[in-house]
């Protein structure tokens, strides 16, 4: 799968001739100016909500155990599957944007499901059916029950509040939010998501400037490692190439979804002139939650010294904050957690509810709210290896449709991207 993952967002990128980082400026111009046209919720406001849903516990405790796995050479291999990763990301909305609908109340709705059933014809229902079934499952694995389990953890390390407490706040909190729709849910994330974001990379920021000495060493730690492997140290037991390779792009996929499919069913609703314009804003999301968001944590641990501790998950992060900060740092790791995790949970559950809506209509909305919500105290009282085992399971499961119509679709791709820009240098 993760040969498959990574071998797809490779291929994108070669077809679109490196994309991605020749019309990075053009995208951020894009963000920065927003867009006109036909959508159900604002260009921003379709990247703040693929955010809300990314950026999550991957981004703390999933590279925490990537590293705790792999060594501090996972944080290389993530920083690669980004990269081709932006190009997925591209291609998806592009896809997403171009073969979306409208429902029986006027909104926008699209993704995988709906660009394989009406890009690829009739004959690929039933691997859009299959998408849309592992995607209504696998939002409980990466967009449920890990994020509650993730938050239950740090709050029971940090302030000694049980799981099942910190589970049932956590539903009625949700359950607020995602009853009110897909607007409620944009909204929200558009506030969320920039305060959250910005208030964890200006503390990760000065951890790293405390450190700052060590910061050249750490750096080249993490790439030497990334080719040889990592001598067991402290209470580190060691990690092969392999590891770092398998671990570091796992949890960089867990932590930016590129490949997934999860992205596109928030961008097909964006308000746009254009699917190619809608693509390079989707492509930034790739690059500020793993190449920023993942880069501060895995930097934090790495040059504190923290991922010798043999520790993982939430607490290995915790651990490098708190080497700065003292016991506030265990604090400021669990508040980040539990607010990134809200935000996953409020994003995912939108990707649910689209696949279960292409199933069974506009009547199965209500429903999946309710088991999303119910689902979440439960989630946060299971095994965490449980947790992670079964989402990394579904994620691939819901992945291979995606991959295979990305694949399929590609000419389509490149012949929109081809003639948008080529519009867009005429005077």
């Amino acid at each position: 799968m993760l040969l498959l993952i990574g071998g797809t967002g490779i291929f994108l990128t070669l077809r679109l001739a490196f994309l991605p980082l020749r019309r990075f400026g053009f995208g951020l111009r894009q963000l920065i100016s927003g867009s006109t046209g036909e959508g159900s919720i604002g260009s921003r406001s379709a990247l703040a909500t693929t955010l809300a849903a990314t950026v999550g516990t991957g981004n703390i405790a999933g590279v925490a155990t990537a590293i705790h796995m792999g060594g501090p050479g996972a944080l290389v291999w993530m920083w690669l599957i980004a990269l081709v990763g932006m190009a997925t990301k591209y291609s998806e909305a592009v896809l997403a944007v171009n073969f979306r609908r409208q429902d029986s109340k006027g909104q926008f709705v699209g993704g995988p499901m709906y660009y394989i059933r009406y890009g690829l014809g009739k004959r690929f229902a039933w691997l859009a059916a299959t998408f849309a079934v592992f995607g209504t499952i696998a939002g409980f694995g990466i967009g449920n029950t890990v994020q509650a389990n993730s938050v239950a953890d740090g709050f029971s390390t940090s302030f000694g509040i049980t799981p099942v407490v910190t589970g049932s706040v956590l539903a009625v909190l949700v359950g607020l939010v995602i009853l009110g729709g897909m607007q409620r849910i944009a909204n929200i994330a558009s506030a969320l998501v920039p305060l959250m974001a910005a208030a964890y990379l200006a503390l990760g920021t000065m951890v790293l400037l405390m450190h700052a000495s060590g910061l050249p060493d750490a750096i080249m730690l993490c790439l030497r490692s990334a080719f040889s492997g990592t001598a067991a140290t402290g209470g580190f037991a060691g990690a092969t190439v392999w590891a770092a390779i398998t671990f570091g792009v796992a949890r960089g996929i867990f932590s930016n979804e590129a490949g997934l499919g999860s992205a596109p069913i928030a961008h097909a609703s964006a308000t746009t002139d254009h699917p190619v314009r809608q693509g390079t804003v989707a492509m930034l999301g790739t690059f500020i939650d793993t190449l920023i968001i993942c880069s501060i944590t895995g930097l934090a641990i790495v040059v504190t010294g923290a991922w010798e501790s043999g520790n993982t998950g939430a607490t290995l992060s915790a651990l490098a904050f708190s080497a700065s900060f003292g016991e506030f740092g265990q604090t400021i790791v669990a508040l980040s957690l539990a607010v990134f995790a809200f935000t996953t949970l409020l994003g995912w559950s939108l990707y649910g509810e689209r696949c279960a809506q292409y199933l069974f209509g506009d009547r199965a909305v209500l429903p999946f709210r309710v088991l999303w919500v119910l689902a979440v105290p439960a989630g946060a009282i299971l095994s965490l290896e449980l947790v992670w085992g079964v989402a990394d399971i579904l994620n691939a499961l819901m992945a291979v449709p995606n991959l295979i119509a990305l694949l399929l679709l590609s000419p389509v791709i490149v012949t929109l991207t081809r003639e948008f820009f080529r519009n867009e240098s005429r005077p």
